[in-house]
């Protein structure tokens, strides 16, 4: 989508239209339409097509990914923890059993978030003697009462 307006961005420079006016027509800022019309002018519309991302590359390929996915779907406790509740650290430990990699919190999070697609989920905190029959009791009887009192 993104190289798509930049390519047709590329098509409006050459018809001579303002930055404003091909903003407004593709939806996106004023800048970003400049920074093209840089980028454009220098090298033509090839500079605004797409390009692998540079940087470092992973410390995981993709089957040690695998493997680190089909170990965390045994559960933590799988794994020797006493609850079943996986944290970056407990990620972190199973990710240097499974593949013998070190990462940092930082790189378990995006291990998790990015490439596993997980999110972040906390348990809900309730007290172990919560008696629902009780509370909808509560709720139906005495609440009413209590409210009437006002």
């Amino acid at each position: 989508m993104a190289e798509a307006q930049r390519v047709h961005a590329a098509e409006l420079f050459d018809q001579e239209r303002s930055s404003a006016e091909i903003a407004r027509m593709l939806g996106v800022s004023e800048e970003s339409v400049r920074r093209w019309r840089r980028v454009w002018e220098e090298g033509s519309a090839d500079g605004l097509r797409w390009r692998p991302a540079t940087g470092r590359p992973p410390k995981l390929d993709d089957a040690q990914v695998e493997r680190v996915q089909i170990a965390l779907e045994q559960g933590a406790q799988g794994h020797g923890f006493e609850a079943d509740l996986w944290t970056l650290e407990r990620v972190g430990l199973v990710v240097e059993r499974v593949t013998e990699v070190s990462l940092s919190k930082a790189s378990v999070w995006r291990l998790l978030t990015g490439r596993l697609g997980w999110s972040l989920q906390r348990p809900e905190r309730r007290a172990a003697e919560r008696d629902e029959s009780e509370i909808a009791r509560w709720i139906a009887h005495e609440w009413p009462r209590i409210k009437k009192g006002r």
